[in-house]
C-alpha cells in the first residue's frame, strides 16, 4: 500500500494529548505504524554526559500512532490525502484543495 504520510510532510494531530499542534515528520516506521513529528509527543530523558553532549535532562520526540496525524493542506487545515495518476507518475493530492501534495 503507498504511504500516505511520508518524512517532510507538515501535520497536524489528530487526537491525543498534542491534539491541534502542528509540525513536520522527522522519520516514518511503517511496519510499528508510527511517526516522529518534531515537537509533538515530547518526553524527557535523561542521558549520560559524553564527550559529544553535556547529558543531564534532554526533551526528545517519541513516536506516535499514524492514525492520529492528518496532512495540512495549503490553508493550514487537516486533510485526507487520495491518489491519482497525472501522466505516467502516480502522485498524492489533498481532498479538500485537490492540489498535489
Amino acid at each position: 500500500m503507498a504511504a500516505k504520510l511520508r518524512k517532510g510532510d507538515k501535520v497536524v494531530v489528530l487526537a491525543g494529548k498534542d491534539k491541534g499542534k502542528q509540525g513536520e515528520i522527522q522519520s516514518v516506521d511503517p511496519k510499528a505504524n508510527k511517526a516522529v513529528v518534531d515537537g509533538v509527543n515530547v518526553a524527557i530523558r535523561h542521558t549520560r554526559q559524553s564527550q559529544s553532549n553535556q547529558g543531564g535532562r534532554q526533551p526528545k520526540a517519541m513516536p506516535i500512532d499514524l492514525s492520529n496525524l492528518s496532512v495540512m493542506d495549503k490553508n493550514g487545515k487537516a486533510t485526507r490525502v487520495g491518489f491519482r495518476m497525472e501522466g505516467d507518475k502516480k502522485v498524492r493530492f489533498a481532498k479538500t484543495t485537490g492540489d498535489v501534495i
